[in-house]
């Protein structure tokens, strides 16, 4: 096959289904989710059987595969589809989050989750807020356009929301914010802003977050000093101990700042892990390193992890771990960090042949949120960041996170497919259509399209 004919072949599959890159990288996490995933649940299989743990992961990445078809066949220009992923999601994710902070179910120390099906099906709306802030944002800066620039009055509507997000995704770990906000500076980026409209915003942020964890932190100490003193009063020798008040320990566990405290001290202040006891405290962050330890440069094989058994969360937070015992770091860790930075990377190419910001700002969004997602979770594994709970997208377990990382992936094939049509002349009325009145400025990024999809 000629050159010229695999541009062709290229340009067919992309108005078709969408960027051929995005659902090799797609596929190839499926399979790898599919075979890691198992491999990494030996606590699960000892308490659900030897085949319940595959039978729900290969579940919910049908449900996550049945979402990627949907979506990439709709075009992203409707409204009703920009109805249902902006104000839509964004009102249903605040909705949750706030539920969540009262009433939802207690995971590892911190409120995370809320049942949907009693044993079956729970929903962790922090995963949706960071959808949901990608779709919010790319409308707040495609709708705020002004000489290829954010106007002010768009920067201060997109702070209050990733404002508001960030303080409602706090309690389920300090990550999520920080994967917010990272979030949120690449699409400030691409939307064209000044490079000093993006430093002042994130010096507001910096300084809101320290003030914010200051009274936290007071709080908390004056909260210990009154469970101190009603611990060791006493009426006639007799010891008296209340009864702690209702929803304290909840209070406590919501935002945990003493936990951040502690992650952070030890991981600033840790020495070296061979002269450390294995304890309670630091099991996930010593097991994780053996596991790594002993896979090396080439692994121990596929199902040989000597400390899947031993590793808590080795199927979730700490599956990245596993990969390396069981695939080594040139198969199993560098394959996979390359395969979300590659994720990054397509997404960048597209950004640059797109005429729209809106477009833009959704492929770029989406594949900054799983890139960076992703990096989290790498470098907790491996010490770089301090311990903290962050998913593997698309490869960890985790209902929400699948179907949350597949629907991102669909919006991006969504977005692919139109922009690769814009060329074709039989749909060349895609690149004249217009969403909502407001929302056709122009791409910041764009460079004159020469052989695209090469």
């Amino acid at each position: 096959m000629s050159p010229a004919e695999k541009v062709n072949r290229y340009n067919e599959l992309s108005q078709k289904y969408g960027d051929p890159w995005i659902w090799g990288i797609y596929i190839m996490l499926l399979l790898i989710s599919i075979v890691e995933s198992y491999s990494a649940s030996s606590r699960e299989i000892a308490t659900q059987g030897i085949y319940m743990p595959i039978i729900k992961q290969c579940v919910f990445l049908g449900i996550g595969l049945a979402c990627v078809l949907l979506l990439q066949r709709v075009d992203y220009n409707k409204p009703s589809f920009l109805y249902a992923m902006v104000p839509g999601l964004a009102m249903f994710t605040v909705v949750t989050l706030v539920y969540v902070m009262f009433f939802g179910q207690t995971i590892n120390g911190a409120r995370r989750a809320m049942t949907l099906i009693p044993g079956l099906l729970t929903l962790q709306p922090a995963e949706l807020a960071k959808l949901s802030i990608v779709t919010l944002l790319s409308y707040i800066f495609a709708k705020s356009q002004k000489n290829h620039d954010i106007s002010n009055a768009g920067m201060i509507v997109a702070a209050c929301a990733v404002a508001l997000y960030g303080a409602l995704m706090i309690q389920s770990g300090l990550t999520n914010t920080l994967l917010l906000i990272s979030i949120s500076g690449s699409m400030l980026l691409i939307g064209g802003a000044k490079l000093k409209k993006i430093g002042i915003l994130m010096v507001f942020f910096g300084i809101m977050f320290g003030v914010f964890f200051i009274i936290k932190s007071s709080n908390d100490k004056k909260d210990e000093v009154l469970s101190e003193m009603q611990s060791n009063s006493s009426l006639d020798g007799v010891v008296v101990v209340e009864e702690p008040a209702a929803g304290a320990d909840d209070n406590h566990n919501r935002l945990r700042s003493g936990t951040w405290k502690n992650r952070v001290n030890e991981w600033l202040h840790r020495d070296s892990l061979v002269y450390r006891p294995i304890t309670t405290k630091n099991q996930q962050e010593m097991f994780s390193r053996m596991a790594q330890a002993h896979g090396g440069l080439i692994g121990v094989g596929v199902g040989k992890s000597r400390e899947c058994s031993r590793l808590p969360l080795a199927f979730s937070d700490y599956i990245y771990s596993i990969i390396v015992e069981e695939l080594g770091f040139f198969l199993g860790g560098l394959l996979v960090l390359l395969l979300y930075l590659s994720l990054l990377g397509r997404a960048a190419m597209i950004v640059r042949r797109s005429k729209r910001v809106l477009p833009s700002l959704l492929v770029i969004g989406m594949a900054s949120f799983i890139t960076f997602q992703a990096l989290f979770h790498m470098a907790i594994n491996v010490g770089v960041f301090p311990v903290s709970g962050q998913p593997l997208p698309l490869i960890s377990k985790g209902g929400t996170s699948i179907i949350v990382i597949s629907i991102a992936f669909g919006v991006m094939l969504s977005v692919s497919r139109t922009i690769a049509n814009y060329g074709n002349k039989k749909n060349n009325k895609a690149e004249e259509a217009l969403v909502i009145e407001g929302l056709d400025a122009e791409n910041p990024t764009e460079i004159p399209p020469k052989n695209v999809w090469k």
